[in-house]
């Protein structure tokens, strides 16, 4: 049986009203729709709430009208509260809901009756802004609806004598004159509501609404007696708001207290939106230490972050706007950069599930001038709703990063990698055989060789040596351990099977453990002895960190400014690199002349020897043979790096040959400049909504269901195998993992 839906009216910033029956109507205000079913948890409720409305989910109060009763309202405080307001509407599909705010209290109901559920009174009223009062536990736990506005106060008059009595000049000087008395007009009520918060702070008094719907705003000093008043409403014929009414006089004492502890998010953080735009590193910290010292209001770390969100979101736009942007946005890449490669997939309930781009200028790139060799490898995104950013990168003639691909996805999985992969293909469209670098978990060992059929997968060293270090763990005193990972490299660089046999022998010697462990490893996937595809010395997926830095400096954007950054970074790599070639005079690349440099150096000391045809034998420390004709050299050198070795460069010198003409040619300056020759267009500012006929994909997209969790995100961190936490070894038995005072051997 299908779960019962309702679609909930959610109502705030108006007022009820009580008629002559006694019956309530509520009148101003915004309203938003949101569909709920009995599954739908009150936490998630809230939270959506806050999110429309931009206040605070803690303190908010949430009611509604039983069926047929406008009489009585019932307050929702706990999961079911809110399933037994689904079973009340029977056949209806939608009923009103209204949220009113702790802070709302301070306006004047006094006709409304109170709730069944609670202890709610007439006194509680909307007011869309949520005060940033954080009450300590121990208060927070004795607050109930009647309590909030004594609680408030009683939490303000707590706060030190110092901070009353400082002048907080900036704000004085600011906004003194925000509020100027009668005939003063606004445009707005929101822009009037605004001027008299911050004329209350400059001012040094709290106060409270006694009316405040779409027609008029009267608003009286907080503090009991006192004779300052406000009234305002909507200029006759015209759409302007102005004060009939003013009372300036205050005879209360102690109000300034409450006033400067009352701001807003939205109003701290359109206080800190300029400055966050000029320091995008503008520290939470930072901002309770300026907002304290220029306004006297102080807030504590979550308050100031939360404040710094909003600003943040103010300038960049909405997270979840991104999302449902994300259709056209692909559309936008392929137009702008024809050939490019941008797709994304959805859930069932249209979350978003993943985003696939591959810009022409790398596919190109990467096809006429990079070696058939991608690293992958992924880093987490700490933006609001959390994935992973995967990510396909190859690397140029001169050893620099150059990105293919890349995806955000929700989690690394197995389906995601392999979805990754699959669409990697079509972007590249493999006419060789291609050589992958990547680590061998989440499924990535089976979708390669599924997807890539003959290609070659290369494990990370990196990952595969921290396996080793895990699953070893509490075995090794720490010396022991660094002998172990440094055999263990040796064999993974060992040219020759007899090097790599030495090498798992010195292993053996430590462990037997660890020996089997390297044999059941698979070496013919990381071993250069045993391994069947080309990777260019090049053994670790961690090549691509330039482009994750470029990721950790864009990750906290909407997802849409975050690719467009991306984009940024590599349109301006690609076109510094083509100028910087141009001034290039050497046959190969910067890094790659001084490698066959420091060869030729070496080879100098060499004795060649012709054996037969085009094959040499080269004496120096050791004796090896070369076949030129097959540029194979029995130190396997040649093979392994695609530069001629010394001894090759040696066979060149005494038979008048060139070894530039043996080398590689994804080493040449002229394919370097292949590699840059197109560039990536930028994308247009504006995303439209296309007009009919224009496009006939429509595609809802909302954010995926997960989100941040609490707390400092955690940085994805560059692992260094030579670096092992030394373990904690007994003075007296020698045991790992304990000390002296704590060992129980004899």
């Amino acid at each position: 049986m299908a779960t019962k839906r309702v679609i909930t009216i959610v109502q705030s910033g108006g007022e009820f009203v009580a008629d002559k029956d006694g019956s309530l109507s509520y009148n101003g205000g915004d309203a938003y729709a949101i569909d709920i079913d009995h599954q739908t948890k009150l936490a998630d409720f809230k939270s959506e709430i806050a999110e429309m409305f931009n206040c605070n989910a803690n303190t908010m109060i949430i009611k509604y009208f039983l069926p047929g009763n406008n009489r009585t309202l019932i307050t929702i405080s706990k999961d079911k509260d809110l399933q037994r307001m689904v079973s009340f509407a029977g056949e209806a599909t939608t009923v009103d809901v209204f949220v009113i705010s702790e802070e709302g209290a301070a306006r004047n109901t006094s006709n409304m009756p109170a709730s069944r559920s609670s202890r709610t009174t007439a006194s509680e009223a909307i007011v869309p802004c949520v005060a940033l009062v954080e009450a300590p536990a121990d208060v927070t736990q004795r607050m109930d609806n009647l309590e909030v506005d004594v609680a408030i106060e009683a939490i303000s008059c707590s706060l030190p004598s110092g901070a009353i009595e400082e002048r907080h000049h900036k704000a004085a000087l600011q906004w003194e004159n925000t509020i100027t008395g009668v005939d003063q007009r606004f445009n707005s009520f929101s822009e009037f509501r605004d001027a008299l918060h911050k004329y209350s702070i400059a001012h040094g008094f709290a106060y409270k609404y006694k009316k405040n719907d779409s027609h008029r705003v009267t608003v009286k000093c907080k503090s009991q007696g006192c004779p300052w008043r406000i009234y305002a409403s909507k200029l006759s014929t015209t759409q302007l708001i102005c004060i009939k009414k003013m009372n300036s006089n205050h005879t209360c004492e102690g109000s300034a207290v409450k006033a400067g502890y009352r701001a807003t998010r939205g109003w701290v953080g359109s206080i800190i939106k300029e400055k966050l735009k000029a320091s995008p590193n503008y520290k939470p910290k930072d901002i309770a230490d300026d907002i304290k010292r220029e306004y006297g209001i102080q807030l504590n770390y979550s308050q100031a972050w939360r404040a710094k969100e909003i600003a943040r979101e103010q300038l960049q736009g909405s997270y979840k706007e991104a999302y449902t942007q994300l259709p056209l946005f692909c559309e936008k890449i392929k137009e702008s950069n024809p050939g490019s490669f941008a797709a994304f997939t959805t859930k069932e309930d249209s979350s978003f599930h993943r985003l696939f781009v591959s810009f022409h200028a790398s596919i190109s790139g990467f096809q006429q001038g990079c070696r058939p060799l991608l690293f992958l490898d992924q880093t987490p995104l700490n933006s609001k709703y959390q994935g992973e950013l995967l990510a396909a990168t190859a690397v140029d003639g001169n050893d620099a990063i150059f990105p293919v691909a890349f995806a955000v996805v929700d989690a690394e999985t197995e389906d995601n990698w392999h979805w990754f992969l699959h669409e990697l293909k079509s972007a590249i469209s493999p006419s060789e055989e291609i050589t992958f670098v990547a680590h061998f978990e989440n499924g990535l060992k089976n979708s390669i060789a599924e997807v890539f059929d003959k290609g070659h997968h290369g494990y990370c060293l990196r990952h595969l040596a921290d396996k080793l270090n895990k699953d070893l763990k509490g075995q090794f005193s720490h010396e022991a351990r660094r002998f172990l990972i440094n055999d263990f490299y040796s064999a993974a660089y060992a040219p020759k099977s007899e090097t790599f046999d030495r090498c798992v022998e010195n292993i053996k010697g430590i462990s037997p453990e660890a020996y089997e462990w390297v044999v059941q490893s698979q070496p013919e996937h990381w071993a250069n002895a045993y391994f069947s595809g080309i990777r260019y010395n090049h053994m670790t997926s961690n090549v691509g960190q330039q482009f994750y830095s470029w990721v950790s400096e864009a990750h906290e954007l909407p997802i849409t400014q975050m690719i467009d950054v991306l984009r940024g970074k590599m349109m301006e790599a690609i076109c510094a690199r083509r100028e910087e070639s141009n001034q290039w005079m050497t046959k190969l690349t910067p890094s790659k002349e001084e490698m066959l440099q420091k060869e030729t150096s070496v080879a100098r000391s060499l004795q060649v020897l012709l054996l037969q045809g085009s094959t040499y034998e080269v004496r120096g420390e050791s004796v090896d043979t070369v076949d030129m004709d097959r540029l194979d050299c029995s130190c396997k050198g040649w093979q392994l790096s695609g530069l001629p070795c010394c001894h090759a460069i040696a066979v060149c010198e005494c038979s008048d040959r060139s070894p530039y003409d043996y080398c590689s040619r994804y080493f040449t300056v002229e394919n370097y400049r292949q590699t840059y020759t197109e560039s990536i267009h930028p994308l247009p500012d504006d995303f439209e909504k296309p007009v009919d006929g224009e496009s006939t994909m429509i595609v809802t997209v909302t954010p995926p269901p997960t989100k941040r969790p609490p707390g400092r995100p955690k940085m994805k961190q560059v692992e260094t195998i030579d670096v092992i936490k030394r373990q904690l070894q007994c003075g007296k038995c020698k045991g790992l993992g304990h000390n002296r005072k704590t060992c129980k051997n004899v």
